[in-house]
């Protein structure tokens, strides 16, 4: 969806600018490549760039874990991600959240499962977890409603039952995997052996260290540029954890110490990473798009000040319920509030606020032709603005001006 072309400068210098540091982070999120081939290949180009995708269940627009996609790439099949689960690609695990990652990452996350959480059920519950992974791998995929050993209403989204937690902790320790997930985004339960890959499952298990050090390495690579606390957030790592993996790269040159302006802390890059002259990027993000979602990364390296405001009480949210960052170039220039109203078919934006200093005439044009692409892309007719936000007026008229 958008390009940036190369500097010719084969590393980058020791004291980065904030825009050359803008610019390499998109350039090594996927922003600025030409994304090629068909639905596949290009999934599998998102996935090579940014290593994690987050899900979610909120699916006010879309789920959380298409969105990155269609930043990237435009319009594709909206099933390509789960036919990428389907044939053993990507698997699901916490990777950062609750993210999608290619497979190859599973010998390097092997510690994590060895450290399940809620260990502590699992010693007072032993009979209920093994009897329940005895019925996936005899009896094949469950739900955890299948299985529900509730007495009473459930409650809050986390009011989980023993079954629940049982194949929770199954699943975070490896023992199961994610065979999909149901209309409802309720994960259905399998054994890995049935989901992985025998081959990516036969791989050896690497030590703690040298896992950490390459979830570090990816990270950068992902990042483009990236301090330490950046580094250890991307695969949710605790930053002391892996402060001698992070030493240990440095030291063999794996990973290259520069200094960013106006940046405390030291930053992080690939040796041979490059700074592109230029970035022309377009997109509209999801709260949990990798680029955005280190909020004090985001406010660091783009001076964007952004929080979801999903679980806020309506009438304490800033700027509405659904927000998605809106990036034009190297910045981050406004937020939108979306929402896919399917019973009238329109792209909905209840909110457009552009941030200071940002000029209308170059963000208003691209912004307002996303928002048709996107709208076609979820099957809808139209796209409507409200009044509300400093960018509305603008917006509204330009996108009457398109859909004529």
């Amino acid at each position: 969806m958008s390009r940036g072309r190369t500097s010719r400068r084969d590393d980058t210098a020791a004291q980065l600018s904030i825009s050359e540091a803008r610019r390499l982070a998109l350039s090594a999120q996927g922003f600025l490549t030409a994304h090629r081939g068909g639905d596949a290949a290009r999934l599998k180009s998102v996935f090579d760039a940014v290593g994690v995708v987050q899900i979610d269940s909120v699916n006010v627009l879309a789920r959380s874990q298409e969105l990155p996609l269609f930043a990237r790439i435009g319009a594709h099949d909206r099933s390509v991600i789960g036919t990428a689960v389907d044939r053993g690609e990507v698997f699901e695990y916490w990777a950062h959240e609750a993210s999608l990652v290619p497979v190859d990452v599973h010998p390097y996350l092997r510690w994590r499962m060895a450290r399940p959480w809620l260990r502590g059920f699992y010693e007072s519950n032993r009979r209920i977890v093994e009897n329940l992974y005895a019925k996936v791998r005899d009896g094949g995929p469950v739900k955890a409603a299948d299985v529900s050993m509730r007495r009473g209403p459930k409650g809050t989204w986390w009011d989980w039952d023993d079954a629940k937690r049982a194949l929770e902790y199954l699943f975070y320790a490896g023992r199961l995997t994610t065979r999909r997930r149901d209309a409802d985004f309720a994960r259905v339960y399998d054994l890995p052996e049935r989901v992985i890959p025998k081959s990516v499952l036969r791989l050896k298990t690497p030590t703690e260290h040298d896992a950490r050090r390459e979830l570090l390495l990816r990270a950068a690579k992902s990042l483009g540029i990236a301090t330490h606390v950046d580094l250890a957030d991307y695969y949710r790592q605790v930053p002391r954890d892996c402060a001698a993996a992070l030493r240990s790269l440095v030291d063999d040159g794996s990973l290259r110490e520069v200094r960013v302006e106006d940046w405390a802390k030291p930053a992080y890059t690939l040796p041979k990473a490059r700074v592109p002259a230029r970035a022309d990027a377009v997109a509209l993000l999801s709260p949990f798009d990798s680029l955005v979602w280190h909020r004090e990364r985001t406010e660091r390296l783009f001076d964007f000040h952004y929080r979801i405001e999903l679980y806020t009480p309506r009438a304490k949210r800033t700027y509405g319920y659904y927000v998605l960052p809106v990036l034009v170039g190297d910045s981050l220039v406004g937020r939108l509030d979306l929402q896919r109203n399917t019973a009238s078919g329109t792209l909905q934006v209840h909110g457009a606020y552009r941030e200071p200093g940002t000029k209308l005439a170059d963000i208003t044009a691209p912004v307002a032709g996303e928002l048709h692409a996107m709208a076609q892309w979820l099957g809808l007719e139209s796209v409507a603005v409200a009044r509300r936000g400093n960018w509305s007026s603008a917006l509204a008229a330009e996108v009457k001006r398109r859909s004529r």
